[in-house]
C-alpha cells in the first residue's frame, strides 16, 4: 500500500466510528426540541389575551422533560446516526417519530396526570417539532460531512461503469455521509488509476487488509456470475456490506426486499398509480396552493405593474406546452421578455454562433437579451415569474411538485419513451431538476432528475422538494 493510500484510509478510520457523532446528533436534536417547546410557549403567551389561563413553570417543565422522549423515537427508527439514508426517507421517520411521540404524550397529560400541561403549549410545540429539528439536522449534517467530520468511510469493489456511477453519486450527495476511501479491482489495468480522485489500489483479495479500518464494503459489480459474488460476500467482515444490482433507471426509494420461499425478489411499489395518492396530492395541491395564491397576489401585482413601465403589453406571457396525458397546457407566467423576444434571440444566436450550442444545451442563456432590464432579471432570479400557475394549481392544471411543462422545441430533444413517461403525471410548479441543478442543467440531468422524481414519488419526496425549493429561491441558486 502507498503512503497516499495509507494516509487516505487513515483519514477515514474516524469515519468509521460513528459513536461519538450520535451523541452530537442527538444533542443537536435535544436543542431544536427545546426550541420547538420554546416557540410553542411565546405562542401561547401571545394568544393569552384571547384564551386567558394561568401559564407558569408547571404548564412547560414537564413538557421539557417529556419531549426528550423524541431522540428515543428517532433512534429506534434508525435515526442516528442515520448515514446513507435518503434525505426524504429521513424525514419520513422523522415525521412519525414525532408524530407518535407528541400523541403520547396528549394521552399522557390527559389520562394519567388529568390535564396539566396547556394543549395551547402542547399543540403549538408538536407543530414547531415538525419543523425545526429536521431543519437543524440536515444543516448540521451538510456542514460536518462537507468538513469532512462525519460519515461511514467505504471500500467500494469494482471500477467498472458501476463503480464510477455509485462513487460520483456519494460524492455529488454529501449529506448521504458516504465517503468512498479505497476503490479494489481484479483488472491489472486499472490499479494506480482513479474513479473520481479515489484511488484505484489493488485487486479484490485485498479487500481483508482493510477490515477494522474501514467500516462499509460495497461491491458494484454487477456482471459477476451469482457464485464468484457470494464468495465475495462470505469473505467480506465488515460492519456492512451492500451488493450494488444493475438496475440503473429503476426506483430506489419505496424498494422493499422480499424474501420468496428463499428466493430474493424485490417489491417494487409505483405510488402515482395509486388513486389515493393521487387524491392526496390534489387535497395538498388545492389548500396550499390556494393560501400561496393569496398570499402572493399583491406581489404579482406590483410586478404587473412595473412590467409594463419597462415594456408596454400584456403583464402575463402564455406559451402552449404539453400537459398530463399530453392534453395541450397553457402556461401563464409573469412576462419577463421583450414582446419580440423570437426576433432578439435569433439576431443574437447569428451575431455569436458560439452560444447557439450553448442554446441548443441547456435552452437558455446566461446572458439573455430578450430578458426585460431589472425587474426581468429579479423575477426570473427569484422565480416570482411563476406564480401566476398557483391559479392553474388551484384549477387542477399543474400540481406544486411535479416535472416541469416543457416548450414543443425542448420536448423534442428527448426520446419518445420519456415523453410518454412524463405525459403519465401532473406538470409542476417545481420540481426535482429545478432544487438540484435549474438553469444549469443540461437535457440528460433533466431527464434523469424527472425520471427519478417520477418512478419514486411519495407525498415525503414532494415535503422534500417544497422545503427545498424555498431556500433555493430565496438564495436565487442557478437561475438566470
Amino acid at each position: 500500500m502507498s503512503v497516499a493510500t495509507t494516509v487516505r484510509v487513515q483519514q477515514t478510520v474516524r469515519l468509521g466510528k460513528p459513536g461519538w457523532m450520535v451523541g452530537l446528533f442527538v444533542i443537536a436534536d435535544i436543542l431544536a426540541l427545546e426550541i420547538a417547546l420554546l416557540a410553542g410557549c411565546v405562542v401561547r403567551w401571545a394568544l393569552l389575551d384571547r384564551f386567558p389561563i394561568e401559564i407558569g413553570p408547571a404548564q412547560y417543565r414537564g413538557l421539557a422533560l417529556g419531549i426528550l422522549v423524541v431522540p428515543l423515537m428517532y433512534w429506534l427508527g434508525g435515526l442516528y446516526p442515520g448515514f446513507g439514508m435518503n434525505p426524504v426517507e429521513r424525514l419520513r421517520r422523522r415525521t412519525y417519530a414525532t408524530a407518535i411521540t407528541f400523541s403520547f404524550l396528549v394521552a399522557w397529560d390527559y389520562l394519567v396526570q388529568d390535564r396539566q400541561w396547556s394543549r395551547g403549549i402542547l399543540l403549538a410545540s408538536a407543530l414547531f417539532a415538525f419543523v425545526v429539528p429536521p431543519i437543524l439536522d440536515e444543516i448540521a449534517r451538510f456542514l460536518l460531512v462537507r468538513r469532512g467530520r462525519a460519515g461511514l468511510s467505504v471500500l467500494v469493489l469494482g471500477a467498472g461503469k458501476t463503480g464510477h456511477a455509485l462513487i460520483s453519486h456519494m460524492l455529488e450527495v454529501p449529506t448521504l455521509g458516504l465517503h468512498p476511501a479505497i476503490v479494489l479491482d481484479d483488472d491489472p489495468a486499472k490499479w494506480g488509476t482513479t474513479v473520481h480522485s479515489v484511488p484505484v489500489v489493488g485487486p479484490l483479495s485485498m479487500a481483508s487488509q482493510y477490515q477494522g479500518q474501514i467500516s462499509t464494503a460495497m461491491i458494484a459489480l454487477p456482471s459477476l456470475r451469482r457464485e464468484r459474488t457470494a464468495e465475495i460476500i462470505s469473505q467480506l467482515n465488515f460492519q456492512q456490506v451492500i451488493v450494488i444490482p444493475d438496475l440503473y433507471g429503476i426506483q430506489s426509494l419505496w424498494v422493499t426486499a422480499r424474501d420468496i420461499g428463499g428466493v430474493l425478489g424485490l417489491e417494487i411499489r409505483n405510488n402515482l398509480q395509486r388513486p389515493s395518492n393521487h387524491l392526496l396530492k390534489r387535497c395538498v395541491d388545492l389548500v396550499i396552493g390556494s393560501i400561496l395564491l393569496v398570499a402572493f397576489l399583491p406581489l404579482m401585482a406590483i410586478a404587473a405593474v412595473a412590467i409594463q413601465l419597462v415594456d408596454r403589453g400584456s403583464p402575463i406571457f402564455r406559451q402552449k406546452r404539453e400537459g398530463r396525458d399530453g392534453n395541450p397546457l397553457t402556461v401563464l407566467k409573469l412576462r419577463t421578455m421583450y414582446q419580440d423576444a423570437e426576433v432578439l434571440l435569433e439576431a443574437h444566436l447569428n451575431q455569436h454562433p458560439d452560444q447557439r450550442a450553448i442554446w441548443t444545451q441547456f435552452f437558455k442563456l446566461r446572458h439573455d437579451p430578450r430578458i426585460l432590464p431589472v425587474v426581468g432579471r429579479f423575477l426570473r432570479r427569484f422565480s416570482l415569474d411563476e406564480l401566476p400557475q398557483l391559479w392553474q394549481v388551484v384549477k387542477g392544471e399543474m400540481s406544486l411538485v411535479g416535472p416541469r411543462p416543457f416548450p414543443s422545441y425542448h420536448l423534442t430533444e428527448f426520446s419518445q419513451e420519456f415523453r410518454r413517461l412524463r405525459r403519465s403525471v401532473t406538470p409542476g410548479l417545481t420540481g426535482l431538476w429545478q432544487v438540484s441543478a435549474r438553469s444549469n442543467g443540461a437535457l440528460d440531468v433533466q431527464q434523469s432528475l424527472d425520471t427519478y422524481y417520477i418512478r419514486n414519488w411519495s407525498p415525503w419526496l414532494d415535503l422534500h422538494i417544497l422545503v427545498r425549493t424555498v431556500g433555493v429561491v430565496l438564495l436565487g441558486k442557478g437561475a438566470y
